[in-house]
């Protein structure tokens, strides 16, 4: 028996599915935001709202002010303190990042009061500078969680600045095609890791249904009218998951018993990580490949390998 060709589609098609607008990017149709149009001030206004996003799913204390710049170099440049020096760093780019915005809404400004700033004007040239050097100190810049770096999502301000509309929208398109490939990802190791346990019966369309509302949150921005529907979802299949409670015979011995509490954090520690998938909208590859890592021995061990501390001692 013939079966018909699944059709196939170039990146960037268009179309509708489901009476939503989608566009499709490796293998995943996505919701579909026209780009604005390639002006200051929509520019202006895009590298905000992707300003805003940087500082709040990066960790805290680095939102420094733009007029702080000063004192921001001088104190990393002078840190000796590897561990200080990072945080440091992470604060000038935060100063850097927001030096620049201020640039940026003058310029916007003067030319709402008709004042023409070419590209090779003064400003521009600072406020160009300011975000490559932001980013290039993104590799000092940790994701909220402190579990690693989120190069991808610090350099999107730049991204908007340098690049006309239509191209940043398509970049991050990729982007959250690959964020939604690593959810997935997630979600099957889960899957196969725990569903084969009788103690984790019924934990396997929890999971996936968490995955589809992550999927669906990463793709939505926040002005949109799903959100409404998006979030909701989102944080109700994130509580069931939560609320998740495995079934544990009386008789069970001290392994088993390890293997459940093992098995719960394994399904907690994936909640989180699919949390910070879809809210960051980014790939997180160390996160990621450091958690179906931790599937894969719990799988050949039956257990979580021992955490160790700082000073080498089993917590």
């Amino acid at each position: 028996m013939l079966h018909a060709a699944k059709p196939h589609y170039e990146n960037g098609y268009i179309k509708e599915i489901n009476g939503k607008i989608c566009i499709y990017y490796d293998g995943y149709w996505i919701r579909y935001y026209a780009p604005p149009e390639d002006t200051l001030a929509e520019k202006k206004a895009l590298i905000e709202s992707l300003t805003r996003r940087a500082f709040h799913h990066t960790e805290p204390g680095i939102n420094t002010p733009g007029e702080k710049l000063d004192i921001a170099r001088e104190t990393y440049e002078t840190e000796s303190d590897p561990r200080k020096k990072r945080v440091n760093g992470a604060m000038l780019a935060g100063a850097l990042f927001n030096r620049a915005a201020d640039i940026f809404t003058t310029i916007v400004q003067l030319a709402e009061k008709g004042v023409h700033i070419d590209l090779r004007n003064e400003l521009m040239l600072e406020c160009g500078d300011c975000f490559k050097e932001a980013l290039n100190l993104g590799n000092s810049v940790k994701h909220y969680s402190g579990e690693e770096g989120i190069d991808e999502l610090w350099g999107e301000p730049l991204k908007a600045f340098t690049m006309p509309m239509e191209q940043f929208y398509e970049q991050r398109y990729f982007k959250i095609a690959q964020t939604m490939r690593d959810i997935d990802r997630i979600a099957r190791h889960v899957v196969k890791t725990l569903v084969p346990l009788p103690e984790f019966e019924g934990v396997g369309p929890i999971i996936l249904e968490l995955a589809e509302a992550a999927k669906m949150e990463a793709e939505t921005v926040r002005s949109d009218w799903a959100i409404f529907e998006v979030w909701p979802r989102f944080v109700a299949a994130s509580e069931a998951l939560t609320e998740f409670e495995p079934t544990l015979p009386r008789t069970a011995d001290d392994i088993l018993k390890r293997r459940v509490a093992d098995g719960m954090r394994l399904l907690k520690e994936g909640k989180n990580v699919l949390t910070y998938l879809a809210g960051a909208r980014v790939p997180m590859r160390k996160t990621t490949g450091e958690f179906l890592d931790r599937c894969d021995y719990f799988t050949s061990n039956g257990k979580l390998p021992v955490e160790v501390s700082p000073e080498g001692t089993g917590i």
